[in-house]
């Protein structure tokens, strides 16, 4: 049965079921809802937010709730640089209230949140952000870099890779308060691990997601250290999409058959530099509410104001 078949016929239940009754107009929008996410596993993506609800942090979080109601999204991935300006010291830190839990407070929003560390994360504790997994329901991230399959309804699989990237720029192992925490930590064994997960996948999509950008026109620009070190084991083992922030910007760039996605502007935002490689690229407040399915995958780059602002559908493709 196709997919079309059957969003069609589970529309024509809900309606048949909802008939004649008052309850129509306020079940409608709960239908349509439903039925775009028959077949499909949706997501919503940010990066760079901890701000204690300023810098348009607020505006993201209220239309990051409206997407993820309307997709019934499962989870949400935060892309790091999860608290400004130097990470949390310890799971007491206020930061986790004030631009966490006091925040993202909509319904839709209470579901694991798929975490990494960004580079400001990397000037507090990250140890903190691992064991703060332990209290939290929603909070998710079991170490610095790690993988998880979500499966798609009706049975496709997803593979999700959760990379730790700033101790590979090489400038930071120099910074005064980052350098402490990037020294300790062993880039060729983390290679070693995304290669061996990447080699043995048989999940039928391929998914990256880094906090430090592979190519940007943003701010920060190119990271030549994951152009040299992670993007030729996305091209060898056929990596569908790579997600990533630290560029205050939403942007979307392909080459090679990869799509890269900056999703960095969880709160405030910084002026886009360069166009010349982009298929989109704008410096607002915004997030990326994606929706993949067995054999396409959407990704809507989404405003602070709720307007989709880019959408894209990839095609899946062998490895």
């Amino acid at each position: 049965m196709s997919a079309l078949r059957t969003r069609r016929e589970f529309v024509r239940t809900l309606f048949s079921a909802a008939a004649g009754s008052a309850l129509v107009g306020p079940l409608l929008p709960r239908v349509l809802a439903e039925a775009s996410s028959v077949g499909k596993m949706p997501f919503i993506i940010v990066g760079d937010w901890g701000r204690r609800g300023q810098h348009d942090q607020l505006d993201v979080a209220r239309q990051m709730g409206r997407a993820a109601a309307a997709s019934r999204a499962p989870f949400v991935v935060s892309l790091g640089d999860n608290f400004y300006d130097d990470g949390v010291a310890s799971t007491e830190d206020p930061q986790w209230r004030e631009s966490f839990e006091d925040v993202y407070t909509a319904p839709a929003l209470q579901v694991p949140w798929n975490a990494i560390l960004g580079n400001h994360d990397y000037r507090g504790n990250c140890q903190a952000q691992i064991d703060y997994s332990a209290r939290s329901p929603r909070w998710h991230m079991p170490s610095r870099y790690y993988s998880r399959t979500e499966i798609i309804p009706g049975g496709k699989t997803v593979l999700m890779v959760y990379a730790d990237t700033s101790p590979f720029v090489t400038s930071y192992a120099k910074d005064a308060r980052m350098g402490p925490n990037v020294r300790t930590q062993d880039t060729a064994r983390q290679i070693e691990w995304i290669e061996r997960t990447l080699a043995g996948s048989k999940e039928d999509w391929k998914i990256v997601l880094g906090h430090h950008p592979i190519y940007s026109g943003g701010e920060h620009g190119d990271t030549p250290e994951l152009i040299d070190r992670l993007l030729p084991l996305l091209k060898r083992y056929g990596v569908h999409v790579y997600f990533n922030g630290h560029d205050h910007d939403l942007q979307h760039q392909e080459a090679g058959g990869i799509h890269f996605f900056c999703v960095g502007a969880g709160s405030t935002v910084r002026p886009i530099k360069s166009l010349e490689y982009s298929l989109f690229a704008k410096s607002t407040p915004g997030f990326a509410a994606v929706s993949v399915g067995a054999e396409a995958m959407e990704v809507r780059l989404t405003a602070a104001t709720g307007e989709v602002l880019h959408s894209v559908v990839i095609a899946r493709t062998a490895a």
